[in-house]
C-alpha cells in the first residue's frame, strides 16, 4: 500500500509526520493532474481591506485578490474560505456549479496555509459579511507544513523570534508593528530632508573603533592583512563631512556593539545620527522634540501615546534637568557637595552600585545616573551637562565648568538618544583621546581609541556643530508600545539551538 507521496522527498523535508505526509500526497496528486503546486505571477487588483472598506463602491465589481488561506469550511457543493493579505482578511464563497467541478475540487483540497489567487465579484452574504463570489481560482503555493495551532497561546516567545515568518503569518498585530516601523523611518527621513539635511552613507568597517564607548566586533581583511571593526557609531566619519563643508548630514543605518542581549539591547541595532554645522546642543534638543512629536503625529495621529500603561505627552517643550540635579532628585545626594573621590565611591557602594575601586567623583556620578535614571523618567526629559570625563567628544560648557554641553533624552523609562555640542578643538580632542587611551590601558575595554586621522581632520577646521544620535529601535518600541527590542526587530540575534 502506498500513500501516493514520493518517499524520496523525505530527505528534503525535515521531521515528516502524518500531517506533512498528507500534504505531500496532495502536492503529488496536483502534479499528476497537471497542476503546478507552486504557481507563477498573479495580477492583484485589490487588497482585502480595501474591498471590505469600500464595499458600496465595489459591490458587484470584479476583483482579483491573492493571499494565504487562514480558515476553510465546506457544506457539500459550497465552500467558504478566508484569505489573508498584508491589509487583512476577506471571505471567499465558492460554489461548484459556478467554478466548475475541476476547480471546485482544488478548492475543496485546500489546506490552511496555502497561498492562492482568486477572481470574482464582490457581494455581501446573508449574514452581512463582505465576500468574493469565486469565478476563477489559482493555487500559487502549496503549504507543506501546517501552521501552529493556537499560536496566540504559545508561551515560548523565543520560537516567535526564531521563526518570525510564522509570527507574521498568524499574528496580524505583529505585522502592524513592522508596518509602523517602516512608516516611522519614512517620516524621520521626510522630516530631516525637509529641514535641509543630506542623507549620507559612511563605512560599516572601521580601521579604528570610535565614536562611542563600546566593545567592537573584530573582523579581518585578508587582502590587506589588517583587522577591521564593525562600526560602533558613524560619528567620527559624519563629523569629517562637516569639515568637508556638508553642513547638515544624517545617516540611518546599523551599528554593532559586542555586548549582552536584553530587552533593550541587541548587538546589531539601528541608529540615526544627525549633525548640524553652526548649531549646538540646544538646537539638537529642539530638533529632537520637534522630530519625534512630528513622527508620532504622522504615524499614530496623535502626540499623546500610551507606553506600558503610562500616558505620555510628546508635545514640546520637554523637561530639562542637569545630571547633578537629577541624581539629587532621585537619590537625595548633591554631588556639588561631594568633595573627594573616596567619598563619592562610598556613596555608590551605599546605593548598591558595584565599582572597580578606582572611580573618580564624576565617574561615580555617572554610575549612579546610569543605575537610577531610566525608571524615573517616563515623560520626555532631557538630562543635561554630563562630566567632561565621561564625554570625550563633547565641548566643555562655559556655564558649567567640568561638565559638557550634552544631553541624553529619556521617554517611557528608557534612553532614546544622546547629543552634544561637538568638540571641534583638535588640541583638546587629542588630550581627551589620550585620557581615553590611559583608561584602556587601565582595563576599560570600551574606552575610545586614538584616531589620528580624525584629529588631522579637525586641524583643518570643523565648524561649531551640534550632533544627535537616536536609537531607531527604541523609538519604534515607544511608538508601538513594545516592551522588548526583539519585538521590533524582524530577526533579532538568538543563541543557536543545540539541535
Amino acid at each position: 500500500m502506498t500513500t501516493g507521496a514520493d518517499e524520496n522527498l523525505d530527505y528534503a523535508i525535515d521531521g515528516v509526520n502524518d500531517l506533512i505526509r498528507a500534504r505531500l500526497d496532495k502536492m503529488q496528486q496536483l502534479r499528476s493532474k497537471g497542476v503546478d503546486p507552486f504557481g507563477r505571477r498573479f495580477d492583484v487588483s485589490h487588497k482585502a481591506a480595501d474591498i471590505v472598506g469600500s464595499f458600496d463602491e465595489l459591490e458587484d465589481a470584479e476583483v482579483s485578490v491573492a493571499g494565504r488561506v487562514m480558515a476553510r469550511r465546506g457544506h457539500g457543493k459550497v465552500t467558504f474560505f478566508d484569505i489573508s493579505d498584508l491589509s487583512g482578511r476577506i471571505q471567499v464563497y465558492a460554489k461548484s456549479d459556478t467554478v466548475g467541478e475541476e476547480q471546485y475540487e482544488l478548492v475543496r483540497g485546500l489546506d490552511i496555509g496555502d497561498i492562492v489567487g482568486v477572481k470574482g465579484t464582490v457581494f455581501r452574504t446573508r449574514s452581512g459579511e463582505v465576500s468574493i463570489n469565486l469565478a476563477e481560482f489559482t493555487l500559487l503555493s502549496k503549504s507543506l507544513r501546517p501552521l501552529p495551532e493556537k499560536w496566540h497561546g504559545l508561551q515560548d516567545v523565543e520560537l516567535r523570534y526564531r521563526r518570525r515568518y510564522l509570527d507574521l503569518i498568524v499574528n496580524p498585530e505583529v505585522r502592524e508593528v513592522f508596518v509602523k516601523r517602516s512608516r516611522i523611518v519614512r517620516y524621520m527621513r521626510q522630516y530631516l530632508d525637509t529641514h535641509g539635511f543630506l542623507e549620507v552613507e559612511t563605512p560599516m568597517m572601521h580601521p579604528i573603533a570610535g565614536g562611542a564607548n563600546a566593545r567592537p566586533f573584530v573582523t579581518h581583511h585578508n587582502a590587506l592583512d589588517i583587522n577591521l571593526y564593525l562600526r560602533i557609531a558613524p560619528e567620527l566619519y559624519l563629523k569629517r563631512l562637516l569639515v568637508g563643508g556638508l553642513e547638515r548630514v544624517y545617516e540611518i543605518n546599523r551599528n554593532f556593539r559586542n555586548e549582552g542581549i536584553s530587552t533593550r539591547h541587541n548587538p546589531e541595532f539601528t541608529m540615526v545620527e544627525i549633525y548640524q554645522a553652526y548649531a549646538d546642543y540646544t538646537d539638537m534638543m529642539t530638533l529632537t522634540e520637534d522630530m519625534i512629536s512630528y513622527i508620532a503625529e504622522a504615524v499614530l495621529g496623535t502626540r499623546v501615546i500610551v507606553y506600558q500603561g503610562n500616558e505620555i505627552d510628546l508635545s514640546p517643550p520637554w523637561r530639562r534637568v542637569t545630571m547633578v540635579d537629577a541624581v539629587k532628585e532621585w537619590t537625595g545626594v548633591d554631588f556639588h557637595a561631594v568633595e573627594t573621590d573616596e567619598q563619592a565611591r562610598e556613596i555608590c557602594i551605599g546605593l548598591g552600585i558595584e565599582l572597580q575601586g578606582n572611580e573618580s567623583k564624576w565617574k561615580c556620578l555617572n554610575e549612579i545616573y546610569d543605575a537610577k535614571a531610566d525608571e524615573n523618567l517616563i515623560q520626555p526629559t532631557f538630562v543635561t551637562h554630563h562630566p567632561v570625563e565621561v564625554s570625550p567628544l563633547a565641548k566643555e560648557s562655559i556655564d558649567y565648568p567640568g561638565f559638557t554641553d550634552r544631553f541624553e533624552v529619556f521617554i517611557g523609562g528608557q534612553e532614546l538618544g544622546n547629543a552634544f555640542t561637538e568638540l571641534n578643538d583638535p588640541i583638546d580632542q587629542r588630550k581627551r583621546f589620550e585620557l581615553q587611551a590611559a583608561a584602556r590601558e587601565a582595563g576599560d575595554e570600551e574606552a575610545h581609541q586614538m584616531d589620528e586621522d580624525y584629529i588631522l581632520a579637525l586641524q583643518y577646521g570643523m565648524p561649531p556643530a551640534g550632533g544627535l544620535g537616536i536609537g531607531v529601535d527604541r523609538l519604534v518600541m515607544l511608538l508601538t508600545d513594545s516592551d522588548s527590542i526583539r519585538d521590533v526587530l524582524l530577526f533579532p540575534l538568538m543563541k543557536p539551538r543545540d539541535n
